[in-house]
Order: structure tokens, then sequence, then C-alpha cells
């Protein structure tokens, strides 16, 4: 069975940076392109950041670029968020995904096949 877990999230001042961290189980992560996406109340769920199997190629959304920086460690089955200068409007529930067989990465939720259940993150002003 598949798991994926997101943890690190939390309350922060605006300005202020989070680590989020996704955990795999079940799932060979070398082979998947891994990505970040965030959902707002009220609002779509909207992609933030994704990287390809092999760590190489990373792509942001541009409200998150020269801020966020993902990554991930193949051996260890993990992905990462490194989230600097946090704004109010970023608060949301952020999710981890891995995507489809044959993804190199993407921006669209759509090619994504397991979901974490959400980690919280707040900003507060």
């Amino acid at each position: 069975q598949v798991q994926l877990v997101e943890s690190g999230g939390g309350l922060v001042q605006a300005g202020g940076s989070l680590r989020l961290s996704c955990a795999a189980s079940g799932l060979t992560l070398s082979t998947n392109a891994m990505g970040w996406f965030r959902q707002a109340p009220g609002k779509e769920r909207e992609f933030v950041s994704s990287i390809s199997w092999s760590g190489v190629n990373m792509y942001y959304a541009d409200s998150v670029k020269g801020r966020f920086t993902i990554s991930r460690d193949n051996a260890k089955n993990m992905v990462y968020l490194q989230m600097n200068s946090l704004k109010p409007e970023e608060t949301a529930v952020y999710f981890c995904a891995a995507g489809r067989s044959g993804i190199f990465w993407s921006t669209s939720s759509s090619d994504y096949t397991y979901w974490g259940q959400g980690t919280q993150v707040t900003v507060s002003s």
C-alpha cells in the first residue's frame, strides 16, 4: 500500500520559514516525479513545485520562485519543500504527490497518482 505522509507544517509569522517533508512508503520514489500542491480554504488546489525523478530538474509556480526550494533524497524515499519569506496568503494545506509513470514533471494535479493527507501551514501577519 502506497502512503505519502507530510510533516513540518505549523504556524509561522510572515517572513518566516518552514521546511515540509514528505515520507513515502510502498513506493520507490526514484522512478517518480514528485510535486507539492497547496489548497487554501475556498480555493482550488494549486501547483507549488515539482521535481524530476533524478532531482536534477525543479519547477516552481511563479509566486514562489526564489523563496521555495524543492529537493529529494531517493535513498531515504523523502521529498522536501523549504519555504522562506512566507506570506499570509500562503496559508493553506500543503500536499505532496507522486507522479504517475512516465511523467517527468507536471503542474497538473491530474498527472499525480498518489497524494498525502496534507499538512497545515498557517502564516500570520
